[in-house]
C-alpha cells in the first residue's frame, strides 16, 4: 500500500497536549477542505508516493517515541488507518491531526485524535461532522481555531452540546495571523471557559518556514 506524502520531519511538537517534546511528523498529501486561514496549502497538491513499510522505517530512523500524522487532511488517503495502525503496533505514541471532516470509525482506538471544529470564519463551517465527536475517546482533544470575537463566541456556544466524553480536553487556538493570543486569553477568563488555551509554539520559534 502506497501513501502521497510530503515531508516527514523532526521538531518540537508546536501543539495539543505535548507542546514542546521532539516528534516525529509525517504530513501526508492532499485535503478535501480550503480553510481561510490553512498554513499547509503546498500539501494539497504533490508528494511523493511512499510504502508504509518506507514510512515506518523513516520514522523510527529519528529515535523518538512520539508521531504526529497531519496534513492536508491525512485521512483523505484510505491508507492512513493503515499507517497508524502499524505506527501503534511500533509502540510509538502516535497522534493525528484531521479535520473534523471525515469518518473516525475505522482510526485505532490507541491513536491520540486531535480533531478540529471548524468556526465560520473558516469558510468551512458546514463541514463538521458532529455526530463523529461522540466516538471520541478520553485521551482525544478537540480543537477550535479561533479568528475573531464572533467565532469565539460561536465556539462558546457550542460547547455544552459536544457530548464529548470526560476528560476529553478542548482547545481554543488563536488564528496566528487573525487573533492575538492575549486576547483570546482575556476572553476565555471573562467566561470562565472549561478549556485549554493553545499558542502555536513552532510559529513563535521558526515562523512559517515548512518543515519546523
Amino acid at each position: 500500500m502506497r501513501l502521497r506524502l510530503t515531508e516527514i520531519f523532526h521538531s518540537l511538537q508546536g501543539e495539543a497536549d505535548t507542546a514542546g517534546i521532539p516528534t516525529v511528523f509525517v504530513r501526508l498529501t492532499g485535503c478535501p477542505l480550503r480553510c481561510r486561514y490553512c498554513d499547509t496549502a503546498y500539501a494539497f497538491h504533490g508528494g511523493e508516493a511512499w510504502t508504509v513499510d518506507a514510512i515506518c522505517e523513516r520514522v523510527r530512523s529519528f529515535e523518538t517515541g512520539f508521531v504526529c500524522v497531519t496534513g492536508g487532511e491525512p485521512l483523505a488517503q484510505k491508507g492512513c488507518v493503515e499507517l497508524l495502525r502499524r505506527l501503534c503496533d511500533a509502540g510509538l505514541r502516535v497522534s493525528l491531526e484531521t479535520s473534523g471532516a471525515l469518518p473516525l470509525d475505522a482510526v485505532d482506538a490507541r491513536v491520540i485524535k486531535v480533531v478540529d471544529v471548524k468556526t465560520p470564519d473558516s469558510g468551512e463551517e458546514a463541514r463538521n461532522r458532529y455526530e463523529e465527536l461522540r466516538r471520541l475517546n478520553p485521551h482525544d482533544l478537540v480543537k477550535f481555531v479561533i479568528c475573531s470575537r464572533g467565532d469565539y463566541e460561536w465556539s462558546r456556544e457550542r460547547l455544552p452540546g459536544l457530548g464529548l466524553p470526560r476528560g476529553c480536553s478542548v482547545l481554543f487556538s488563536p488564528s496566528h495571523e487573525q487573533l492575538p493570543a492575549r486576547l483570546l486569553a482575556d476572553w476565555i477568563l471573562a467566561d470562565r471557559l472549561p478549556v485549554r488555551l493553545q499558542i502555536q509554539l513552532h510559529k513563535y520559534l521558526w515562523g512559517d518556514v515548512p518543515g519546523k
